[in-house]
């Protein structure tokens, strides 16, 4: 009899260890990112859980980051998660990954690495990966697609080389493209000679462009991750899902760091998270500068 009743309290420890577990993983997975959720088009405030209720009903959803801001990349991990529990999601594409880069995702779809590196997905220096890690470890455990959205670096340099008429009634707007010619002037720090800005604009449109492709073309519900400027409805890809499919409905939600302002025009939502030390971009511009007589090509951009 004791060692039944023994028995017993062991396996009744057990079920009470394993649920103490479950409840504690729980808990980790649904504690979201602090930060401050609006509804721009009612200038409403959100909960975290709201916000997903609200994005899992879209088929093609953007994020735009600000890419050395840490707490962007916790959200859109914690956003990825809690989406993908709420309705399994259909894939998932970055700006951060090209089409050279997807024959490596596949091989670590098929035999997994104990530990994922840069490496095993020839890593673009460009893109921090301890900013980016974690977010691409959480993706690929996921049964959703990881998809490339971006160019490669050989498309890139041929647009910049000749650049390509771009098709379409919105994201050709006299507005839009002198807009985006401003942003690139200004980041680059008023240094880049005016002569390069249009092929500077040629390849940031191409790439929105890719970008539109790519979503309108994966598996829904379809999570794309890019930069603020390329994910804003006013400016960057949706304008080319308009352009390409105007039928085609895109929510966009836009990470930005308290102090910053967004309209209804520019995105759905907007999460307010605490700004990140300010850097000189500018002082870092003019430094690689001094090593080349002109850039040869934009840089991993906004």
């Amino acid at each position: 009899m004791n060692t039944l009743l023994a028995q017993c309290w062991s396996v009744k420890r057990g079920f009470l260890l394993a649920l103490l577990l479950a409840s504690v993983c729980l808990n980790t997975a649904m504690a979201a990112p602090a930060g401050r959720i609006v509804q721009l088009s009612t200038q409403a405030t959100l909960s975290p859980g709201e916000l997903v209720q609200a994005l899992s009903q879209a088929e093609r959803l953007i994020v735009g980051e600000k890419h050395d801001n840490p707490q962007h990349h916790a959200v859109e991990q914690w956003l990825a998660e809690a989406l993908n529990a709420q309705r399994l999601s259909g894939a998932h594409l970055l700006e951060m990954l090209t089409p050279s880069q997807e024959p490596f995702v596949q091989a670590i779809r098929q035999t997994p690495p104990r530990l994922l590196l840069p490496e095993d997905l020839h890593w673009s220096q460009g893109w921090e990966w301890a900013q980016y890690g974690p977010l691409l470890r959480s993706l690929l455990n996921m049964q959703a697609a990881l998809w490339a959205a971006n160019l490669d670096r050989r498309e890139i340099q041929q647009i910049y080389r000749a650049p390509p008429v771009l098709s379409g009634v919105h994201s050709t707007q006299a507005v839009v493209q002198q807009a985006l010619r401003q942003e690139i002037a200004d980041s680059h720090c008023g240094l880049l000679p005016a002569s390069q800005v249009p092929a500077m604009l040629a390849v940031q449109q191409q790439r929105d462009r890719r970008m539109a492709e790519r979503l309108l073309a994966a598996p829904a519900p379809a999570l794309l991750i890019a930069g603020a400027f390329h994910a804003r409805a006013d400016r960057g890809v949706p304008l080319h899902v308009q352009d390409l499919a105007p039928k085609a409905a895109v929510k966009v939600l836009l990470l930005l760091e308290e102090g910053a302002s967004a309209s209804a025009a520019q995105a759905d939502y907007a999460w307010f998270t605490q700004a990140t030390p300010s850097q000189d971009y500018c002082a870092q511009l003019r430094d690689s500068l001094r090593t080349q007589s002109s850039p040869t090509q934009p840089a991993n951009d906004q």
